[in-house]
């Protein structure tokens, strides 16, 4: 069956529902229908019917005016959510703990400054849908920068409450330290030290960061630019004693970090274990004629 229009000298054409038939070796036409008196639009949908398609196509009822991505940012708030980190941060005030939620999460989508960060997350210039899932409306960077400060004040619960969850009496924790030069002169801490980043000539800090056995972070703090990684130790051992309340745990670090001096003056009198690597004279001396390691068994 189909819809024809048939034209009529001096009258509107006919609109005519029709249908094809084989009477023999030849094809035959008949009328089913006259449907010169149906408005337009119902014949048009009955023709969309009869091709197969849907009464009302999407575009006569719907304009896309926006279109924002929202796959990664579904996947990455739905992690957070899963494994209740967003549980652990501040509930109040509830404008800045859901700013301080979309500063995670935009963090890892999206790294940006936070000029950058407010534009992805306002309304108005969006990069994602991240503000509009956790309904931000426009968002300006002081008030990220308030939220921050609110992670701050909150930093020393969050990392007990990770403590509780990933560490344990006489289990492993992982801890090192790396770098990041910085831009400006208003840091309280940017020293210039040893620079990770080949720029000596600009001012750093140093942070160090506590893992659980299985990489999972648990605890970060940050140093003045020109302190030496084994200077860091000491804050991280009265950390998992007295903030964590752990009493015995074996401390990985690398052999800069964890040097003879830091063992004899911090991590026996906490009565920690420790693993860490051996120093090329330490390793001479066990290879040596007299040592007591026999490369001939290898």
């Amino acid at each position: 069956m189909y819809v024809t229009v048939v034209p009529n000298r001096s009258s509107p054409p006919a609109v005519l529902l029709r249908e094809s038939f084989r009477e023999g070796a030849k094809v035959r036409t008949r009328t089913l229908a006259n449907l010169t008196h149906w408005p337009d639009a119902k014949v048009e949908a009955l023709k969309r019917v009869l091709r197969g398609e849907t009464l009302v196509r999407p575009a006569d009822r719907f304009e896309i005016e926006r279109a924002l991505p929202h796959g990664h940012v579904a996947a990455v708030l739905g992690t957070v959510r899963a494994v209740g980190l967003d549980r652990l941060l501040p509930r109040r005030p509830e404008r800045l703990a859901k700013l301080a939620l979309a500063l995670i999460v935009a963090r890892v989508v999206e790294p940006a400054t936070k000029l950058a960060t407010a534009r992805q997350l306002s309304e108005a210039t969006a990069s994602h849908s991240l503000g509009a899932l956790l309904g931000l409306g426009t968002v300006d960077e002081d008030e990220l920068y308030r939220a921050l400060d609110l992670l701050g004040q909150a930093q020393a619960g969050i990392e007990r409450a990770l403590a509780r969850r990933h560490l344990k009496n006489g289990c492993l924790v992982l801890y090192d330290v790396t770098s990041s030069y910085l831009e400006g002169r208003c840091c309280e801490l940017a020293q210039r030290g040893y620079s990770r980043d080949g720029r000596p000539e600009k001012p750093q800090i140093v942070f160090g960061l506590l893992c659980a056995a299985d990489g999972c972070p648990v605890a970060i703090e940050v140093f003045a630019g020109n302190t030496a990684d084994p200077r860091t130790l000491s804050a991280q051992i009265d950390k998992l004693k007295k903030r964590f309340g752990l009493k015995r745990v074996v401390l990985v670090g690398d052999r800069g970090m964890i040097t003879a001096a830091r063992i004899e003056g911090d991590l026996k009198p906490a009565g920690l274990d420790w693993i860490t690597a051996l120093r090329a004279p330490a390793i001479q001396a066990l290879a040596g004629e007299n040592g007591p390691l026999q490369l001939s068994l290898f």
